[in-house]
């Protein structure tokens, strides 16, 4: 089968390899419809390798280089022993984390998601969602509703970031909510947000583009261009009593997305943190204390959120399939994906990569 592998930075390569046929016991094997390209990946790509081990990995053995992809989903194609939870001609959504499942502190209290032996089926396993087919293990794999499409499938793993993201803010009805960034993540967010039934909506971004994507996508929003407007400004312009928003959210992995965070919340309320930053952040620690605010970490998502996040995508809670604006096939995966959503002109949200053809 066609695979698309990481080398090294820039040098992504589309080769032939064996496909997975036999799982071992409490293994699946799924073939692949559609993969999500991250910004995860984005990353790998330009700058890598970063998560991805150039050495096997000391919990998953994963072997250099490396199948990219860990949006995905597929119908499963085989199952080995004690495998009770899907079977043959199943549509699966895939939830990449791998890890321990005991002798472990987090695995011990359900909390997979903070093992420091985390792997990643696409970034630290052998197998990812850029290929024809994947062996995962029985709790990567999770039974799709009969109203999800295949693409909504491989818009889970996204989600569930976007969900949890929620989570970690205690958004709630009524919530007024700015989102810092409005790449893909932060699309899915506002969709989250509004689906946690937040009222008031606030999107920053320097990329007049990508605030009109959100504003097509999530109708309502408030955009605001950071270039040119001060984002606490306009946050309390149009909050009740002109305090800020009670949560704000930074995607962007942005130093001025984070400080304009700390500047449009109000006090006592909360800032979640989910970009992943390069480096240090010289955030304003005064202003910290001075407004009470909560900052909290939030990382990847809980392992059994899986079937939460399903059900809000294919009820329609969650329309994540307004996050995606273009849809390839993986011989083009380099050019019009990894290459097209580095362009800086940004025209481009979630790109999906259509497998049908990959086996």
């Amino acid at each position: 089968m066609q695979a698309l592998r990481f080398h090294a930075a820039k040098d992504l390569r589309l080769e032939e390899v064996d496909t997975p046929r036999d799982p071992a016991p409490g293994q699946v094997v799924v073939a692949n419809r559609f993969c999500g390209i991250c910004g995860t990946d984005l990353h790998e790509y330009a700058y890598g390798p970063i998560f991805i081990p150039t050495e096997p990995h000391p919990f998953s053995g994963a072997q250099f280089p490396q199948t990219l992809g860990h949006e995905f989903g597929g119908v499963v194609t085989a199952v080995g022993d004690g495998v009770n939870n899907a079977a043959v001609g199943d549509r699966v959504s895939i939830q990449p984390l791998i890890m321990p499942r005991t002798g472990d502190y987090f695995a011990e209290r359900g909390l997979f998601h903070l093992s420091e032996q985390l792997a990643l089926v696409g970034l630290s396993w052998d197998y990812g969602g850029m290929s024809g087919a994947a062996l995962v293990n029985d709790y990567n794999v999770q039974v799709i509703p009969e109203a999800m499409t295949d693409e909504q499938a491989a818009l889970v793993e996204p989600t569930a970031v976007a969900v949890y993201a929620c989570d970690r803010g205690e958004v709630s009805a009524g919530s007024s909510v700015l989102v810092a960034g409005s790449g893909p993540i932060g699309i899915l967010m506002l969709l989250a947000a509004r689906a946690a039934g937040a009222t008031q909506l606030f999107v920053s971004d320097v990329n007049p583009t990508r605030l009109a994507l959100a504003e097509k996508a999530v109708p309502g929003v408030i955009p605001i261009d950071a270039r040119n407007e001060a984002v606490g400004d306009v946050v309390r312009d149009h909050t009740e009593g002109h305090v800020g928003c009670d949560v704000a959210i930074e995607c962007a992995g942005n130093e001025h997305a984070l400080k304009s965070a700390l500047d449009a919340v109000r006090k006592q309320g909360t800032i979640v943190q989910t970009g992943l930053h390069p480096g240090e952040n010289p955030l304003n620690w005064f202003d910290v204390t001075f407004k009470d605010v909560d900052v909290r970490g939030s990382w990847c998502y809980p392992t059994y959120y899986w079937p939460r996040v399903c059900r809000l995508i294919a009820s329609g809670q969650i329309p994540a399939e307004r996050a995606v604006t273009r849809r390839i096939a993986l011989e083009d995966a380099v050019e019009h994906g990894f290459d097209a959503l580095l362009d800086p002109a940004g025209t481009e949200l979630k790109i999906l990569i259509d497998l049908e053809n990959a086996a």
